[in-house]
């Protein structure tokens, strides 16, 4: 007799219990009255930077365009995962947006070193078409992403590279010869500099100056904004205004988490996230302007410029490139870009 009462009690609360959560498991993207949608965003920059502000910017238009069913987590400057490991956490859903370099993706579709292939983009203009074009989101939504419950959004910009060293002026493929340059790590970064006949070291954007500082590095390549913020003029001696390269985020979010939200609030997040997009675009270009011309004023670096003769002759002498990595990242890719210019 006392087993069934005990048996009975059981079963009414697994009832009372059931009622009380409306007999669902819950999702973390169902919001209530009480309890709106939280976004968990991660990036590994600081608040004060370009992609800080946008990411803040986002958070404020996510919030009004909701009306507060919806709220956004910021944890920028690596609060919570590093470079390493962000990808991994959203995957797992420990996160619920990112904002990498695009480089990071190439661990998982190959097409997306794009990015490092030399004298791809012919100005901003071209790289922004490419941003909004139907072959962008190719990329952004690849069944390849999809399988790893990634889906991606947004593009957002940092800018185009330039070479900087301590050896020469470098105006030309042979001046490249016998210098060694930090890069970041990849394949075609490594092609790009052997075709020039410089070496290349893999060395972390943070140990970056320290590197040119002491000589384990001659040479750097980076956005205007970077090599100001970092004080590289303070340890460079040249900078070629080359924009050979670009570096780009991209915005990417928990395919899962995502489908999951509500149609009408998800449209409005994707509404804010456009106009932060907006927003951090003429963002990095305006401080990418206005790091050039610090650079200018320290009086610290020789600034040169190419001529259309030299940028033909390195475009000559990337054609290695494009030969050893076409294939991989696809003619496709590659034509599908040069065609929007």
């Amino acid at each position: 007799m006392k087993k069934i009462f005990m048996l009975g009690i059981i079963s009414l609360l697994a009832i009372l219990v059931a009622a009380c959560s409306g007999g669902d498991k819950g999702s973390t993207t169902e919001a209530s009255k009480d309890k709106p949608i939280i976004i968990k965003f991660s990036h590994v920059t600081s608040i004060d930077s370009v992609k800080g502000k946008a990411a803040e910017q986002f958070k404020k238009l996510v919030e009004e365009k909701t009306d507060g069913k919806a709220t956004v987590e910021i944890y920028p400057s690596s609060q919570l995962y590093g470079d390493a490991d962000e990808l991994d956490a959203l995957v797992s859903g420990n996160v619920h947006m990112i904002a990498p370099s695009v480089t990071k993706m190439v661990k998982l579709d190959p097409r997306w070193q794009y990015v490092d292939m030399p004298f791809l983009f012919a100005d901003r203009d071209h790289a922004h078409k490419f941003f909004q074009s139907d072959l962008a989101k190719t990329l952004l939504n690849s069944e390849i992403l999809g399988n790893n419950d990634i889906m991606g959004l947004e593009f957002w910009e940092n800018g185009f590279k330039h070479f900087t060293n301590n050896k020469h002026p470098l105006q030309k493929p042979e001046d490249f010869k016998g210098i060694k340059f930090r890069a970041q790590a990849g394949k075609v970064l490594e092609s790009q500099f052997s075709a020039l006949g410089a070496g290349s070291a893999t060395i972390s954007f943070g140990e970056t100056y320290a590197a040119l500082q002491q000589g384990t590095v001659d040479g750097q390549e980076n956005t205007f904004n970077n090599i100001d913020t970092q004080k590289y003029q303070e340890v460079q001696k040249y900078m070629t205004l080359s924009e050979h390269g670009r570096l780009d985020y991209g915005i990417f979010v928990n395919k899962p988490f995502w489908e999951k939200m509500p149609e009408d609030i998800r449209k409005q997040v994707e509404e804010a996230l456009r106009e932060a997009t907006e927003l951090e675009w003429q963002l990095a270009f305006d401080e990418n302007a206005a790091s050039l011309e610090n650079i200018r004023d320290s009086g610290q670096v020789e600034i040169l410029e190419l001529t259309d003769a030299e940028r033909d002759a390195f475009s000559a002498a990337f054609e290695a490139v494009y030969e050893e990595f076409g294939e991989t990242i696809t003619p496709e890719l590659l034509d599908g870009i040069r065609d929007l210019k």
